[in-house]
């Protein structure tokens, strides 16, 4: 016996408190599910202009969930565990994730959708992001030469790439300076404490993406001994805009990470002096 989508053994009212299950539920076409977002939401834009924004990261608007009487809140991380206590002890079920990895947002991507009826729908749109992520990292195979990267997430204290951003970034033809700490999963395990250690292994590109404010570089440039770094000599700061690769959902493996491959691949160009097709 097959069962509908709509049946009560899936939730009808859904509180978001992160984007990336709100980015899901829209590109599966079961936004008519959701009836809360995270205040941070971006994508998709029309979800700011059609459902209530109720949380932030570590806080959230307690009394107003309640009062949209969710049948399933969705969350991320142990940072929102207080914002999960509170509603699992007013009688919310909750879906607290803590999926790092590339596979592992196509994985969520794909229990998600069978937690609403989509399952079919879900994969599909799983093996699309997989696919596209193959893409680039095919044409990142032809690049003549790897940069080294540095990819910063905060700035005071630096905070350097977390497990995905590491990983899409070896994709996307780069290798990351701080492997070995993309692989804590709190913030304060990868914090660079000593900026001599950037010195140290001396990326050709800098990448900024400090959550919550713009990433300017000339302040990077300006800090001590940071000069002669070949991404600064070389004019190579750039930007990804933190909604585009600090949510792990669709965006990263998406436009964050077509925006890594950019900005590698014009790299490669110049250091070779030989334009790249692509």
């Amino acid at each position: 016996m097959s069962i509908s989508p709509s049946s009560s053994l899936f939730p009808t009212r859904i509180v978001c408190l992160t984007e990336e299950p709100t980015e899901v539920l829209y590109a599966l076409g079961e936004e008519h599910r959701i009836v809360g977002i995270s205040g941070f939401t971006v994508r998709p834009a029309r979800a700011r202009q059609e459902k209530p924004r109720v949380s932030a990261f570590t806080s959230a608007k307690i009394e107003r969930i309640l009062e949209l009487k969710p049948d399933l809140a969705i969350g991320f991380s142990d940072m929102q565990a207080d914002i999960a206590k509170t509603l699992i002890q007013a009688g919310v079920e909750v879906w607290i994730t803590n999926h790092r990895s590339v596979e592992g947002i196509l994985g969520y991507v794909r229990r998600l959708g069978a937690m609403v009826g989509a399952a079919e729908r879900a994969a599909a749109y799983a093996d699309e992001l997989a696919a596209q992520v193959e893409q680039v990292r095919q044409a990142a195979a032809l690049l003549p030469r790897r940069p080294k990267v540095y990819f910063e997430e905060w700035d005071e204290p630096s905070i350097s790439a977390i497990r995905w951003v590491s990983e899409l970034i070896t994709i996307a033809g780069g290798d990351d300076i701080f492997p070995e700490r993309a692989a804590a999963s709190l913030a304060r395990d990868r914090i660079v404490g000593d900026r001599a250690e950037i010195l140290a292994r001396s990326p050709d590109i800098i990448i900024g993406s400090w959550c919550g404010k713009k990433f300017r570089p000339e302040q990077v440039a300006a800090r001590p001994g940071w000069a002669e770094l070949p991404a600064v000599r070389d004019g190579e700061l750039h930007e990804v805009k933190s909604p585009l690769i600090l949510q792990p959902g669709p965006a990263a493996l998406t436009d964050g990470l077509a925006a890594l491959h950019g900005i590698i691949r014009r790299w490669a160009e110049r250091v070779t002096s030989v334009p790249l097709s692509g």
